[in-house]
């Protein structure tokens, strides 16, 4: 079945982990997709030739920097020459540092506020005229968990996917006579390269085992006491896309393992 067939999807930040999840499943719907990141465009190519054979599915990557304006215009306009329009946006990107406020480096900071914040602002206010003359759109804005907790070190994630839960029902409301839906999609731990890597360092670092370090990874966080699969954030994107979620718009709707109910 290949429910999204026709629609055109770019989703940022989407080179590797959970924004490859998300693409590999929207391709499996029958989306044309583009994928963006940093790595250059010749790294991307056999991955991308892979994942359009495997789902027979359009899927090609753009290079992009997402700390300015001028940035964020020319991936939307490459995306939407390349696709011939954007049905669906998902914005993935992401940039964090740990270090409390008061040793927070004021790049970080703003970088936090460029990639974070500025540049889905950016994409969606350039998506959005096609969207609403199409009369049809989904804009899916992954936040996170600690968009709804505090927590020590990380002043610029929190603050940056705090805001977008607001930013996300203004968009919903601003859109509802165009059949566009925006919601929030916030994972939890979600097992990506970058978590396996630090969950390895912590094995090595107190010589535990790997049930042991994800244990210790995840406590006091997920009560189920285990990592979200990247994929399955993909599947409730993918059906957020769908018939089936038109009226679900200006949602939070977290894959947390109980995290937040806890």
């Amino acid at each position: 079945m290949r429910p999204l067939a026709g629609k055109r999807v770019l989703i940022t930040g989407s080179a590797a982990g959970l924004g490859l999840a998300i693409g590999e499943s929207l391709a499996k719907s029958g989306c044309s997709v583009v994928l963006h990141g940093r790595a250059p465009a010749a790294e991307m190519a056999e991955r991308c030739a892979e994942l359009s054979a495997r789902h027979e599915a359009h899927v090609g990557y753009q290079q992009a920097d997402l700390t300015t304006e001028a940035g964020v215009q020319a991936l939307v306009e490459s995306a939407a020459s390349e696709l011939g329009g954007i049905d669906i946006l998902i914005n993935n990107a992401v940039t964090r540092h740990f270090a409390p406020i008061h040793e927070f480096p004021v790049d970080a900071w703003e970088r936090a506020l460029a990639v974070n914040l500025s540049a889905v602002f950016h994409a969606t206010r350039l998506v959005l005229p096609g969207m609403r003359e199409r009369r049809w759109g989904r804009i899916i804005n992954l936040t996170s968990i600690y968009g709804m907790r505090g927590t020590p070190n990380r002043v610029d994630y929190v603050t940056t996917k705090s805001a977008l839960l607001g930013f996300s029902r203004v968009v919903a409301l601003e859109n509802l006579d165009y059949g566009i839906t925006c919601n929030s999609v916030s994972p939890g731990s979600t097992l990506t390269p970058s978590i396996a890597a630090r969950v390895e360092a912590l094995r090595q670092s107190e010589n535990l085992s790997e049930e042991e370090a994800v244990r210790r990874f995840l406590a006091g966080k997920q009560p189920s006491g285990r990592f979200n699969q990247a994929e399955h954030v993909g599947e409730l994107i993918a059906f957020l896309c769908g018939e089936a979620a038109t009226d679900i718009t200006g949602a939070m709707l977290p894959v947390d393992g109980g995290w937040l109910a806890s």
